[in-house]
């Protein structure tokens, strides 16, 4: 009889490539790592590891064997999943890795739905960028992800991830309350001068404002750069620049800042990511739900300040 973890530790080698990367991802040694693949092997009776200058890769028959653990894998929690919905309550612990704005403006009425709902329930949550929220996602670190979808970059569709789509949230100008930073034809090209706050450019948040400015005809001149959403709206409200707010932090972050809708209403997607074995889940289950009530309860900030004109540089998005 094949040993489970073990399996575990082959399939993790697969998709992390190094000793050290299935080590950090399963919180062993490198040394217990080797171990644990030198008595698979044993177990197996072929060879499953080739060296390669410093490194290992998988033999063919070390491919196959991965291939049915991730089937075993998913089959073992489909069976957890069924076990658990046989209990009268919802109950255990649902590790949660998510970005900063959902959990800024949705999570805290997440936990007080679930509280009153599901009090045997306990949830934790994890920031982390949507890579190393995957990653621990594949590995079990995690049972959900919250992520998020800028318009024209696709996330990449991981295999063994039941990803379902949460929200659609409108992404926002946000400018200095009282100034004029825009021009009576509101148009964004005006700001072709003006500070901004935005992402580091390597992300897709980052990414994705950045083009918006080029598209208008304009390199932004990015003073402020920080993955932080609430200092980005902090520094607009002060007068230091100018940015993109998602309408989730806009909703309680409007005082001091001029709030527009760009041209062709762009939206952001948030969704929920969980393995394929995880989907029916009642604690997954539980939480989706609770998530898609919370939003729903969220007060719509739509053309606070006006809506943009479409730049002469680009079409209307």
């Amino acid at each position: 009889m094949l040993y489970v973890p073990r399996l575990r530790v082959l399939l993790e080698l697969q998709r992390r490539g190094t000793l050290a990367g299935v080590a950090r991802a399963l919180s062993y040694t490198p040394s217990a790592v080797s171990q644990q693949l030198s008595l698979l092997e044993k177990e197996v009776g072929v060879r499953l590891l080739e060296p390669v200058g410093r490194g290992v890769t998988l033999t063919d028959a070390a491919v196959g064997l991965a291939a049915h653990a991730e089937v075993v894998l998913r089959q073992l929690e489909e069976a957890e999943s069924d076990l658990a919905a046989a209990h009268s309550t919802v109950q255990g612990t649902l590790r949660v890795a998510s970005f900063q704005t959902v959990v800024f403006a949705i999570v805290p009425a997440v936990l007080d739905l679930l509280a009153v709902e599901h009090p045997s329930l306990s949830v934790e949550f994890d920031q982390h960028h949507m890579g190393q929220a995957y990653d621990g996602l594949l590995s079990h670190a995690y049972d959900l992800i919250l992520g998020e979808e800028y318009p024209g970059l696709p996330e990449e569709v991981r295999p063994g991830v039941d990803r379902a789509d949460l929200a659609a949230d409108l992404l926002m100008l946000a400018v200095p309350d009282g100034t004029d930073w825009l021009s009576p034809g509101r148009r964004l090209v005006d700001l072709a001068d003006a500070p901004w706050a935005m992402d580091p450019a390597d992300t897709p948040t980052g990414i994705w404002g950045r083009s918006v400015c080029r598209a208008a005809g304009f390199e932004p001149r990015v003073t402020f750069v920080s993955p932080d959403p609430l200092m980005h709206a902090h520094l607009v409200r002060t007068g230091h620049a100018a940015a993109f707010i998602p309408a989730l932090i806009a909703a309680d972050q409007s005082d001091g800042l001029e709030l527009s809708t760009l041209p062709g209403r762009p939206q952001r997607t948030i969704y929920t990511a969980v393995r394929e074995g995880r989907g029916r889940h009642p604690a997954v289950r539980a939480f989706r739900a609770a998530l898609a009530t919370a939003s729903a309860s969220r007060t719509p900030v739509d053309s606070v300040g006006g809506i943009l004109a479409p730049d002469p540089a680009s079409p209307t998005r």
